[in-house]
């Protein structure tokens, strides 16, 4: 069975940096590039971040270029996103997915709130 469990969601002020975290089963995820995705209310999905197989190639979304940072441990079949200089329209729920698009597989999304 095909698992990604993200966690490391939460409310946190503008400003403020928060870690979250996916962990796969089910797959190589080793042999797997991975993606952060997310979706604000009332609005579509938005890619935010990849990563290859290999680390070294990690893409942003504009929106968040030089204040998330993708990284994965093949070790512990997990993925990262460290987020800082939050903002309010950070706020969303953000996934990770399988693939750098389109997605294989999704998890079931852990809520991030920027707010005061």
């Amino acid at each position: 069975e095909v698992q990604l469990v993200e966690s490391g969601g939460g409310l946190v002020q503008p400003g403020g940096s928060l870690r979250l975290s996916c962990t796969v089963s089910g797959f190589l995820f080793s042999n797997s590039a991975m993606s952060w995705v997310r979706q604000a209310p009332g609005k579509g999905l938005e890619w935010v971040s990849g990563i290859d197989i290999n680390g070294p190639t990690e893409k942003y979304a504009d929106s968040v270029r030089d204040r998330f940072t993708i990284s994965r441990d093949n070790a512990k079949n997990t993925v990262h996103l460290q987020m800082k200089s939050l903002k309010p329209n950070d706020t969303a729920v953000y996934y990770c997915a399988k693939g750098l698009g389109p997605y294989e597989y999704w998890g079931q999304g852990t809520q991030v709130t920027v707010s005061s």
